[in-house]
């Protein structure tokens, strides 16, 4: 994407309403106002809340916002001139459940209070595979800390993947630490009985990889 069209899409991004773009200061100095308030103030229900951490282009948590009506999803990546697509759909389609929050995924826990959120989805992240990235994997011990401070006692994590590696990596963790697999498969789309809301929805990219006859992978669990 040329620099051109990124400016672009960051202006754009400034002009909707469902993107919000705290500074890191305003997240670490606990400043953010949404924190412990998305349902009240930006959702205006009490709907569950679910996230999609990593969302690239926003395909699936648009997908899942049409899907369902009655939850509130937001959509978290630090690039926003890629989240701009999955933004600029739920405008031009009035899809008010869904909204965009460009951070790290590593200040989760500064955007949203302790059991605040219901839900996580992790969609095809990078599965960091060199030893030395292993602190960049989104199911390390670290990032599951963060994760089941803002989840509900109740809460699951959903981790969807085409790494056969990320699947086993955060399989053994999940087991090792105790925490608690409720569905797992390493081929969602060649097995009976797979969940609906994981076949139903394709990004883009997965689409090619079910082309090139690629497994996609599915693990649902609870952090104990």
């Amino acid at each position: 994407m040329g620099s051109k069209n990124k400016l672009r899409r960051f202006k754009e991004n400034e002009t909707f309403d469902n993107v919000f773009q705290p500074t890191r200061d305003e997240l670490v100095n606990s400043n953010f106002s949404l924190k412990g308030y998305w349902r009240t103030t930006v959702f205006k229900n009490e709907n569950p809340l679910v996230l999609e951490l990593g969302c690239g282009k926003g395909e699936y948590s648009v997908a899942l916002a049409k899907k369902y009506p009655n939850k509130n999803f937001v959509g978290i990546d630090i690039k926003g001139a890629r989240f701009w697509r999955g933004a600029k759909t739920a405008v031009e389609e009035d899809i008010p459940n869904v909204v965009f929050l460009r951070t790290q995924i590593e200040l989760i826990d500064h955007a949203f209070a302790e059991h605040e959120v219901d839900e996580i989805w992790i969609t095809f992240p990078d599965p960091q595979i060199k030893y030395k990235r292993t602190k960049h994997r989104m199911t390390n011990a670290e990032f599951l800390k963060r994760y089941k401070q803002i989840l509900k006692p109740e809460g699951v994590v959903n981790l969807k993947t085409d790494s056969e590696f990320m699947h086993g990596y955060t399989l053994g963790l999940l087991h090792g630490a105790g925490h608690e697999v409720l569905y797992a498969n390493h081929n969602v789309y060649k097995q009976e009985g797979s969940p609906e809301e994981v076949t139903s929805i394709q990004t883009f990219y997965e689409s090619q990889y079910l082309e090139q006859n690629k497994p996609i992978t599915y693990i649902r669990f609870k952090i104990k």
